[in-house]
């Protein structure tokens, strides 16, 4: 372990939190994350992921932990080389982007001082940490170092490296799936700022296909973006002085969305939903499960939003 992290981190906590997380469920009870085995070698890490999405990849090959808070502006260009780096090494290191704003804990066990800060695990344990940016020149070369010193205590690094030169040779890992036309039409429309267009392309798609998972979440988020960018701060101010005004609340909602205040919106529409009867009720619940389709299923704010919404209704 390096000078700068010595007695610094303390992952024994985020372990045991992990391995409770992710202890066996009944059917239904929950799914893997993005870090499960077979993920992809970029991934953004959770608490509760922490073991399978960090430290168990860390016992094959190294993994750099990219720490960062959506408080701060991100050093995108040090985000996106080592994403590249990442993607096209083959596996022969993997990159876990942590925000700390929505994972306090592992800021807590990293000991966070700065932001952005590099830390590298290996066999579960930091060895090495990089406090602020790398000049955009020296990213490859740092990681390259990085390699070199641990090739021969980790026979995986070399494995990865002899699948990214196949892949540079032309040999595809996997034969990429056609495009979709219809969902070609509808980014195209997104990117043109025309929303109603693209909700309308997506939506077609789910007529003719109504368990579409891709086209529904898009459908929600070119929803959302439409509202999003009529959005007015001031909502905020006006629903809070009037709480029974349902217009007002979904107004707010919204705007606290667009801020990404995403807790605070989802308990404003529970709260609604829970002094209302009726027609409102009904509309700050419709309201709230649309938002609720911005995010996967699995995360942890939707749950606890869903069991609060549970205890409104019922």
């Amino acid at each position: 372990m390096s000078s700068a992290m010595a007695g610094a981190v303390d992952l024994s906590g985020l372990k045991a939190r992990a391995d409770a997380a992710n202890k066996p469920t009944p059917p239904g009870g929950g799914a893997a994350g993005p870090g499960a085995p077979g993920g992809g070698w970029v991934v953004d890490a959770t608490e509760q992921g922490f073991q399978s999405e960090v430290l168990e990849p860390s016992l094959q090959v190294p993994v750099v932990v990219e720490l960062w808070a959506s408080r701060y502006p991100r050093a995108e260009q040090l985000s996106s080389e080592l994403e590249r780096l990442a993607s096209t090494g083959g596996g022969a290191w993997r990159l876990a982007r942590v925000d700390i704003d929505t994972q306090p804990r592992v800021a807590q066990a990293f000991g966070v001082q700065q932001v952005p800060m590099l830390v590298v695990l290996v066999g579960g344990q930091p060895v090495d940490a990089v406090n602020g940016t790398i000049p955009d020149d020296r990213v490859a070369e740092w990681v390259r170092s990085l390699l070199d010193a641990l090739r021969d205590r980790m026979p995986a690094i070399a494995e990865g490296e002899r699948r990214a030169a196949e892949g540079a040779d032309g040999v595809p890992e996997a034969q990429e799936e056609p495009e979709d036309p219809r969902f070609t039409a509808a980014e195209e429309a997104l990117e043109q700022g025309d929303y109603e267009a693209a909700a309308a392309a997506y939506q077609a798609i789910l007529d003719v296909e109504p368990a579409n998972e891709q086209a529904s979440a898009a459908l929600a988020q070119v929803k959302f973006l439409a509202r999003a960018e009529q959005a007015d701060p001031s909502a905020i101010e006006r629903a809070d002085a009037n709480p029974d005004d349902v217009d007002a609340q979904l107004a707010a909602a919204d705007a606290e969305m667009a801020a990404d205040r995403v807790e605070a919106a989802f308990s404003r529409l529970v709260a609604t939903v829970s002094r209302t009867g009726g027609d409102d009720r009904d509309r700050a619940r419709a309201h709230l499960v649309g938002l609720f389709e911005l995010f996967p299923a699995d995360d942890p704010r939707v749950s606890t939003a869903r069991r609060a919404l549970g205890r409104a209704l019922f």
